[in-house]
């Protein structure tokens, strides 16, 4: 994306970060890398278990998904847990049917955990996947532990360790959540988009589930008949920080309010005891382009925090090599250059997309000193490290969001090709 970083906004003006037309990675499991070689070596099964005794221990159906289940379930040597996105019917030729794909409430504690503890699993569904498998795999080397891409039980209670907190929380609908403002439908064309006042959300349920890092099916799972429309309504959420999508206040761009993995009482107390850890704190970056996963470590080289991310396209290839953060542009605009001719784009004028989650860029822009590049949030978090990007770096709007309040301009990044 040819373009220059401006106040308040990022000219994207070339094919490199272009959402829009994002093709399907290839659907497979890659290595983990950088931070030890002992992740390629994970292999291990979720529990290791004959199938005979996994038919006997798995129920015929998943747990009830209540935020009591959430927070009681725990892992149990030989038990399986359901949220496998139906892989089982479908190797069977089959469709699956719906209980096949209920978000699972271990499943969604162990997202939850993990993206406290800054080891992110993408948009918490309840479900297993490369993201959420990466980060435990990522998880375990940085405590010490084998490398797994499967749940144990030693690595359920090292997880489990890291948080007191309750993992699930409620959350009371306000009046501003329910009027929005909220955009009916954001076109397809990005011409069209630059005729909007804002790329706000469609609507609370997307809102709400962005906010709390989750897709707009578990939100629905997690409260069922419960309308979204009406303030006051009281609703099952993952206790994680929320998302703000504006400027950050004074006190963030000054870094003294990233409460990572924080929520509740412990945020609370942090504010009171002025305790807030410092968040310009992330010295280096690396973007694995094999492996589609973004770290940020501090200057001892410690992982601070892990990643799923969209990392450019064989047609369309992310850099290699080093460069820097030049800045950081939070609720960015999004420019387009009729000289580069994206595919779809009709208009020989400029034009340009005004702000906001459902921008082409997300939230917040982390430009970077290779021209046309930079870490940058999506309008479509569920597709991060599922899909490829068109050159620049794609995380969900979370964890943009949450990298971009920890980066200075000179931090490095350097890119690993394989």
């Amino acid at each position: 994306m040819l373009g220059l970083l401006k106040v308040g906004g990022v000219s994207a003006l070339a094919w490199t970060c272009l959402v829009g037309g994002a093709q399907a990675a290839p659907d497979k499991a890659v290595p983990e890398k950088e931070t030890s070689a002992k992740e390629a070596q994970a292999k291990e099964t979720l529990g290791k278990e004959t199938p005979a005794k996994a038919d006997a221990a798995r129920p015929a159906e998943a747990p009830a998904l209540t935020r009591d289940a959430i927070e009681a379930a725990t892992f149990v040597d030989g038990a399986k847990p359901k949220g496998d996105d139906g892989q089982a019917s479908a190797k069977k030729g089959g469709k699956g049917k719906a209980d096949d794909k209920r978000p699972d409430p271990l499943l969604v504690k162990v997202q939850v955990l993990l993206d406290r503890a800054q080891f992110s699993p993408g948009a918490i569904d309840g479900r297993d996947g490369e993201n959420l498998r990466g980060a435990l795999s990522a998880f375990a080397v940085a405590n010490g532990l084998p490398a797994a891409t499967r749940m144990n039980a030693k690595l359920f209670e090292t997880l489990k360790a890291t948080s007191t907190e309750p993992v699930a929380a409620e959350y009371t609908l306000t009046e501003a959540d329910v009027a929005g403002p909220y955009v009916p439908e954001i076109p397809a064309k990005m011409e069209k988009q630059a005729d909007l006042e804002a790329l706000s959300y469609t609507d609370a349920r997307e809102m709400l589930a962005e906010r709390f890092h989750m897709t707009p099916a578990l939100l629905t799972a997690l409260n069922p008949d419960k309308p979204l429309d009406k303030a006051g309504t009281v609703i099952t959420v993952a206790a994680v920080p929320a998302l703000e999508t504006g400027e950050p206040k004074p006190e963030d761009k000054a870094g003294k309010s990233d409460k990572a993995g924080k929520t509740g009482k412990a945020a609370k107390e942090d504010k009171a005891s002025g305790d807030d850890k410092p968040a310009k704190d992330v010295a280096r970056i690396t973007v694995d382009k094999a492996t589609r996963h973004v770290r940020a470590f501090d200057e001892a080289g410690k992982l601070l925090a892990f990643y799923p991310a969209s990392i450019g396209s064989a047609e369309k290839p992310a850099p290699s090599g080093k460069t820097k953060v030049k800045g950081v542009a939070f609720a960015p605009t999004y420019t387009y250059n009729p000289k580069y001719a994206f595919k779809g784009v009709k208009t020989k004028e400029k034009f340009t997309i005004p702000p906001g989650p459902n921008n082409p860029v997300g939230v917040v822009w982390i430009d970077l000193a290779i021209p046309s590049y930079g870490i940058h949030g999506t309008p479509e978090p569920e597709k991060v490290g599922k899909t490829e990007s068109h050159g620049c770096i794609r995380l969900t709007n979370w964890d943009a969001r949450s990298l971009a309040l920890r980066v200075a301009p000179g931090t490095e990044v350097t890119f690993v090709d394989d």
